[in-house]
C-alpha cells in the first residue's frame, strides 16, 4: 500500500512538472540548427538535462549520442571521452565528426523534445550522465557533482523510470565514499578506507533512491543491479559472495569485459584469487588500465611478485591521473 501511494504521488508530480516544463518550453523553444551551434563546454547553462535528451536522438547510434553529448555538455575533452570509451583518441574524434555530419544532413533541430519521446531517449542520457560521473569520480568533483544534480532532476522529470532511481542511488552511494577515496593526496581502495570517513547521510540518500528503483520493479536493470552492488559495499561487513552473485547477473545482462573484471574483483575478495586471476586473463582487455591494476594486485597476494611488477609498470604506463600514478608506484615500490 505504501509502495502503491508512492507511486501515486510521484505520477501526479510528474504530471504537474511536466505540464510546467511544456508551459515554459512553448514560450521559449531553442530552433536553431544543430550544425549552426558551437558545441563546446559554454554553449549550455541551466537547461543541460533538457539539452542531453536533444543531442540523444534516436537517427544517431546510441555511442554517437553519448559521444556527441559529452562532448557538447558535459565539459569532456575528446580525449577523457575516447578513455570512457576505450578508444583511441582518433577514433572518438572521428566518431564526433560523423555524428555531428549526421545531424547536419538530416536537418535535426536542435530542440527540446516532447514529453512523450523522453522515454525513448532514456538510456543514451542515463550512459550520458554516469559516464560524466565517472570522469569526475576520481578528482574531478565539479563534474561528480553536476551528474548527481542532472541524476535528481532526471528522477522529478520521469519519477516512473525505476533506472533512474537506480542510477541515482549508484552515483550517490559511490559518492559518499570521496573524503575517504583520497586522502592527503593519495588514492585509497576500498579495503583500505577508513569508514568513518564515508559521507552517512549520502549513503542513506543512495540507499533510499535503491528503495525506490526496486520498488517500481522487481526484475533489477543495469543501474539498479550497481546501485545494489554499492550498496552492499558500504557495509562494514561486506557480504563478498553475494556481491558476486550480483555481478553474475550484471554480467549476463550486459555482456561487458569490465563488468567480468569486477566480478573477478569480487571473487577474490571472497577468497579466491588463483580463480580470479584465471578469470582476468581470460578477458580481451590489454588497453584498460585497470586489468593490468587488478592483475598485478592478484599477483602480488599469490606471492609472485615478480610477474605483479611487470603488470605494476604496465598499469603505470596506462595510468590516466597522478592520483593513479602515485598508488600504483606506491604498490610498486612495496613489493
Amino acid at each position: 500500500m505504501a509502495t502503491g501511494r508512492n507511486r501515486a504521488i510521484d505520477r501526479v508530480r510528474r504530471v504537474r512538472t511536466l505540464e510546467h516544463k511544456s508551459r515554459l518550453l512553448h514560450n521559449d523553444q531553442w530552433t536553431e540548427p544543430m550544425d549552426e551551434i558551437d558545441l563546446d563546454d559554454s554553449t549550455i547553462g541551466d537547461d543541460r538535462l533538457k539539452l542531453i535528451f536533444t543531442c540523444c536522438h534516436p537517427a544517431l547510434a546510441v555511442e554517437a549520442q553519448v559521444a556527441l553529448t559529452l562532448r557538447a555538455l558535459g565539459g569532456l575533452t575528446t580525449e577523457e571521452i575516447a578513455r570512457a570509451f576505450l578508444v583511441s583518441h582518433e577514433t572518438m574524434k572521428r566518431r564526433l565528426s560523423r555524428a555531428k555530419a549526421k545531424i547536419k544532413a538530416a536537418g535535426i533541430p536542435f530542440a527540446v523534445p516532447a514529453d512523450r519521446v523522453l522515454p525513448d531517449r532514456l538510456s543514451a542520457v542515463l550512459a550520458v550522465i554516469y559516464l560524466i560521473f565517472n570522469e569526475g569520480y576520481t578528482d574531478r568533483g565539479d563534474l561528480a557533482a553536476e551528474a548527481i544534480r542532472l541524476g535528481r532532476l532526471l528522477a522529478e522529470l520521469m519519477a516512473d523510470e525505476p533506472e533512474v532511481y537506480g542510477l541515482l542511488a549508484l552515483m550517490l552511494l559511490h559518492d559518499s565514499r570521496r573524503e575517504a577515496r583520497v586522502v592527503g593526496g593519495e588514492l585509497i581502495p576500498l579495503a583500505e578506507q577508513d569508514r568513518s570517513r564515508h559521507d552517512r547521510a549520502k549513503i542513506e540518500a543512495g540507499r533510499f533512491a535503491l528503495e525506490q528503483a526496486l520498488a517500481l520493479r522487481p526484475a533489477a536493470g543495469l543501474y539498479v543491479l550497481q546501485a545494489a552492488i554499492a550498496s552492499l559495499q558500504a557495509e562494514e561487513d561486506i557480504d563478498w559472495n553475494e556481491v558476486t552473485v550480483l555481478y553474475e547477473r550484471l554480467e549476463r545482462l550486459t555482456g561487458s569485459p569490465v563488468v567480468a573484471l569486477n566480478r573477478a574483483v569480487a571473487v577474490a575478495e571472497a577468497g579466491a584469487p588463483e580463480r580470479a586471476l584465471e578469470l582476468v586473463d581470460s578477458l580481451d582487455l590489454s588497453e584498460y588500465r585497470y586489468l593490468h591494476s587488478t592483475r598485478a594486485e592478484l599477483l602480488r597476494r599469490l606471492g609472485r611478485d615478480d610477474e605483479a611488477r611487470e603488470a605494476f609498470q604496465t598499469a603505470l604506463g596506462l595510468a590516466a591521473t597522478d592520483l593513479e600514478r602515485r598508488f600504483l608506484a606506491r604498490r610498486l615500490s612495496e613489493l
